[in-house]
């Protein structure tokens, strides 16, 4: 053997050496919890401030996996491991990038923000999926997402699906309301979505007034187009060229077609 075929070799062994040489280096704590999340050994949170106040949000190597109001590092971690049967670690210093862009996401900036929802289903994640479309100050009835996902029929299994929704904030489940309109029951409770709503710049009582009147549709008859409500383009038109509408059949028996961008049929 040449000394050109022993070069891999001897290579080979001084990296060996290296290795055992770092066996007592100590890695700067502040990296724990960037590495941690790199590496598929469990799951990290941190606590931060949201528009209902502390929350606790999870993560591991695939996505945030949960979110929750609280103050108590020690019982979130026991109601994590009962939920998902592993355990997480508490941390002051999550990855920066992360928790930089889950507090764009929650002051209604864009961020993209992964998540791990591998104990949903794939009605359950698309369900969410659908939700993380709706803009900021916007909302859409249960019968949209079941209708924007293939399943028109699957209201209210839409519901259970928004109401378990692990990451609620992050994936806006309050942006949901019932089918006729109303604000509706939240994961959190109805006072904190009105509450969320509110800080998104919607007026939930107004919400609750169109359904009662049973109003479901603004259209403009400048364009005969007819939108939700809350559709940032029903809300350009003026209440001088604003109509409203009970139901699709009525705007369209009227010579109005739906809105493209908010898709009420």
């Amino acid at each position: 053997m040449d000394n050109r075929d022993q070069e891999p070799l001897l290579e080979a062994r001084q990296f060996a050496r290296r290795l055992r040489s770092l066996s007592g280096a100590m890695a700067p704590m502040h990296l724990a919890p960037t590495v941690f999340a790199q590496a598929v050994v469990g799951d990290w949170f941190f606590q931060t401030e949201s528009p209902l106040g502390s929350i606790f949000v999870a993560y591991n190597h695939t996505g945030v996996g949960r979110v929750t109001l609280g103050n108590e590092p020690a019982l979130f971690a026991d109601e994590f491991l009962g939920q998902f049967g592993r355990s997480s670690r508490f941390t002051t210093k999550p990855p920066q990038a992360l928790a930089d862009a889950v507090a764009r996401r929650l002051h209604g900036e864009r961020a993209e923000i992964a998540f791990d929802l591998r104990e949903l289903s794939e009605f359950e994640q698309a369900t969410l999926m659908k939700a993380l479309e709706i803009p900021r100050g916007e909302v859409r009835p249960y019968a949209w997402i079941a209708r924007e996902i293939g399943r028109p029929r699957a209201v209210r299994a839409v519901g259970s699906a928004l109401h378990n929704n692990p990451v609620p904030l992050l994936i806006p489940c309050h942006r949901i309301v019932r089918s006729d309109g109303a604000v509706g029951d939240y994961g959190f409770g109805p006072a904190a979505k009105r509450a969320v709503l509110a800080a998104e710049g919607l007026a939930p009582d107004e919400l609750d007034t169109l359904a009662s009147a049973g109003i479901r549709y603004y259209g403009s008859d400048t364009t005969h187009i007819y939108c939700y409500p809350t559709c940032r383009y029903a809300r350009r038109a003026t209440a001088h060229h604003r109509v409203t509408f009970h139901s699709d059949a009525e705007a369209q028996a009227a010579g109005y077609r739906p809105c493209k961008v908010c898709r009420p049929a």
